[in-house]
């Protein structure tokens, strides 16, 4: 008996050095790359930086406002004043290094994510162990193991701290790094029943970049799951409506007005700056004619927000977390100004659905997808911008597979999980009514 346990202490050891030592090699790529030649080229390159997230932008307001200029007055700033402020408490109060605020928060980022996905296995073990009752006699095969448990937050924290778009997103001083800390935040809390903290990291989320506002859906969900009230869950949206609202006062008080409203949420909202990223916005509204513009804006923002929302949160409300990981991605697609920074906390979450993966069919293809765009997107910019020997068509042309290759991912997730849900029900046969079945994603 003493020797099981000094073998499983053992093991514990060596898994817990295994993971210190996968942070330490994740925040060590990042120093290497912050402080080395390449950070100005990462920084500066439009799949990391873009109007809304450019650290320069930040840094020039904040300078601004030391001066007591009010820096959204012209077209510079598009953070929120709230936000201005933890800056501004950041490295002005506190006096912090930049580069270590940013390694700190991608470092702290990794670590909420592990611990993420170690609550959403324990929910997937206790929901499993509730209806193994209720699942067909032959469908032992398709339940999680202990491997699947152990291993999925591990892999999560190693798919942020080793994935080249947040390893880039950090490296580029990209204001993304704290957005998807809070969404991390947001997450933990959501899994841990916190309702208070998490619609606080969701309204702080909703300040940075508007379209967080929608996963108020899924908190809802997970809300109403919890209390078995629909009373008490519909306090959560009452309770993040009231957050928001107090974060909008305090920011009009701190800017002594109202004219951030525009520069911010206006901003993102009707897309002035069409300075070309990796999403979808910038061409479409290059070629539009100016009378057709007001209805392709209301179009695209549907589409980005409520579109896809009711539809989803009414499929797969029984696991709010897979809900908001698709909200999440389609939002990292759909959002005006999105950067590769959105992308890569995405596909960090992946490790969460492993039990899923058996069921994907389209894995190959989407990584190589990702792969050749990766590649093809700054050698066109290149070509486009420096060399002349391209065209925007070109460049548009990849962002474009880019995002068809996230929609495919997420559309092949949501379909892996319903067809292991039909398999843990009906068991290896595909037949309903001795007829066979055909699984159709609707």
């Amino acid at each position: 008996m003493a020797h099981g346990k000094t073998e499983k202490c053992e093991q514990d050891c060596y898994k817990g050095g295994t993971v210190l030592f996968m942070y330490l090699t994740g925040l060590g790529i990042r120093y290497w790359l912050m402080f080395s030649r390449y950070q100005s080229i990462i920084a500066n390159h439009i799949e990391i930086s873009t109007p809304l997230n450019s650290w320069k932008r930040v840094s020039e307001g904040l300078c601004l406002q030391s001066k007591g200029i009010n820096p959204y007055e012209g077209d510079l700033l598009h953070e929120a004043p709230i936000t201005i402020l933890f800056y501004k408490v950041l490295t002005q109060w506190w006096k912090l290094d930049i580069k270590t605020i940013f390694l700190a928060f991608d470092a702290g980022t990794a670590v909420v994510l592990y611990f993420v996905a170690k609550k959403y296995m324990f929910h997937l073990f206790i929901e499993q162990e509730e209806n193994k009752k209720q699942y067909a006699l032959n469908s032992k095969e398709f339940l999680l193991s202990g491997s699947d448990f152990v291993n999925s937050p591990v892999f999560v924290a190693s798919a942020f701290l080793f994935n080249p778009y947040t390893i880039f997103n950090c490296v580029g001083q990209s204001t993304v790094v704290f957005h998807n800390f809070f969404i991390a935040l947001f997450l933990f809390c959501m899994l841990s029943g916190s309702v208070i903290l998490s619609v606080l990291s969701l309204a702080i989320c909703t300040m940075m970049s508007f379209y967080p506002i929608v996963l108020i859906i899924p908190l809802f969900l997970y809300s109403n799951g919890i209390y078995k009230s629909k009373f008490r869950a519909i306090l959560t949206p009452i309770l993040f409506i009231a957050t928001l609202a107090a974060f909008i006062t305090i920011s009009i008080g701190l800017s002594n007005g109202t004219a951030f409203m525009k520069n911010v949420y206006g901003f993102i909202l009707t897309v002035p700056d069409l300075q070309p990223n990796i999403g979808l916005f910038w061409y479409f509204f290059t070629e539009m004619f100016d009378h057709f513009r007001d209805l392709f804006i209301s179009s695209f923002q549907i589409n980005a927000t409520v579109l896809y929302l009711i539809p989803l949160s009414v499929k797969f409300r029984k696991d709010p977390f897979l809900l908001t990981f698709a909200i999440l991605c389609l939002i990292s697609v759909f959002k005006s100004y999105p950067c590769l920074g959105d992308v890569g906390f995405v596909l960090s979450l992946l490790p969460c659905f492993i039990h899923l993966f058996n069921y994907s069919q389209q894995g190959f293809l989407v990584g190589v997808i990702f792969l050749i765009t990766t590649a093809l997107g700054p050698i066109l910019w290149h070509l486009w911008i420096y060399s002349n020997s391209a065209n925007a068509n070109f460049y548009f042309g990849v962002t474009l597979a880019f995002a068809i290759a996230q929609i495919f991912l997420v559309t092949d997730i949501l379909f892996a999980y319903l067809k292991r849900e039909f398999c843990l029900n009906h068991g290896k046969e595909r037949k309903i009514d001795g007829k066979d079945a055909l699984l159709i994603l609707e």
